[in-house]
């Protein structure tokens, strides 16, 4: 029971970050824009809520920092592929080379830091019971990530902005000639996915490892990135595929402590990541896979 438990925790703890990544690329492509950056824009996020919150002592104030620092970074790419017209996917792949390399600049002021945990939301008695602490033994990031899932979903279902969005992101001229701000709703999908990808990146530098340390991430943007895809761009799809990855990620884990020798120690660590890409082949190879893709996904918009 106690194995059970840990290794719940421990699921769940792994697939909080690329959830919130996965959902704010999510609204992105739905937007009609595809944006290869998730990445860089996690990084700058780690390093954003990590230095706020060692200047201010407030992790709430770092996760807002978080925010700005992954909405900002993303602000750069906005412009660059909805003013400039600049190609989307190399654009994206340029913004996850400057975030690692700038959030690495940043950090260097930060090595050897570590900043205060998460006050829970629930009393502390519930979390040391064993049984319990499933389910009220986390980080307030895990319970804001679970509650994005249907606040998304009901957004683009069953609001105004969610139909303009979808329209935008399936026929941007005729949403356009309806009089609708094609680029004014691109720059806000992009934001709010450069928003959830930094706050995904806070949770490793405020609560997985509270301290700073470079790419540490350790490439979760992209298995976030396929996610979308392999979700098919449908946010309960993607909760069952960030769960799915999350128990990939905590097998490697669980795997190393338990010394299995008949496989490589890099077996294991690469093994998210090939599951990543067999995903990706199987849904491509599927007749009709690419059917609930917006139609305008990664074509700049020209009035």
């Amino acid at each position: 029971m106690d194995f059970i438990i840990a290794a719940i925790i421990t699921v769940v703890g792994l697939t909080t970050p690329i959830l919130l990544a996965g959902l704010g690329e999510l609204v992105v492509e739905k937007a009609g824009v595809l944006n290869l950056g998730v990445e860089g824009m996690m990084l700058m996020g780690a390093i954003s809520g990590f230095g706020v919150t060692v200047m201010t002592f407030n992790p709430w104030l770092g996760v807002l920092g978080a925010a700005v620092g992954g909405s900002a970074s993303s602000m750069i790419f906005a412009f660059l592929v909805l003013q400039l017209n600049s190609n989307q996917v190399a654009t994206g792949l340029a913004l996850t080379i400057f975030g690692t390399g700038l959030s690495s600049l940043i950090g260097l002021s930060f090595v050897g830091r570590i900043v205060a945990p998460f006050n829970t939301f629930f009393p502390a008695s519930l979390a040391r019971d064993p049984i319990l602490k499933v389910f009220f033994g986390y980080s307030p990031l895990v319970y804001f990530a679970l509650i994005m899932v249907p606040l998304v979903a009901w957004f683009l279902k069953s609001t105004r902005g969610g139909l303009i969005l979808r329209a935008v992101g399936e026929n941007d001229h005729s949403a356009h000639s309806l009089g609708y701000s094609v680029i004014g709703v691109r720059y806000a999908a992009i934001a709010f996915g450069g928003a959830m990808a930094g706050i995904g990146g806070a949770y490793f530098s405020m609560v997985i490892t509270p301290m700073w340390a470079e790419r540490m991430t350790a490439g979760r943007g992209w298995i976030a990135l396929a996610l979308v895809v392999f979700a098919s761009w449908r946010t309960g799809r993607l909760l069952v595929g960030a769960y799915f990855f999350g128990i990939l990620m905590a097998l490697e884990l669980y795997a190393k402590a338990a010394g299995f020798s008949f496989m490589p120690s890099q077996f294991w660590a690469a093994m998210p990541y090939l599951m990543t890409v067999i995903v990706l082949a199987l849904i491509s190879a599927r007749k009709g896979a690419a059917t609930n893709a917006p139609a305008c996904l990664g074509k700049p918009f020209t009035a």
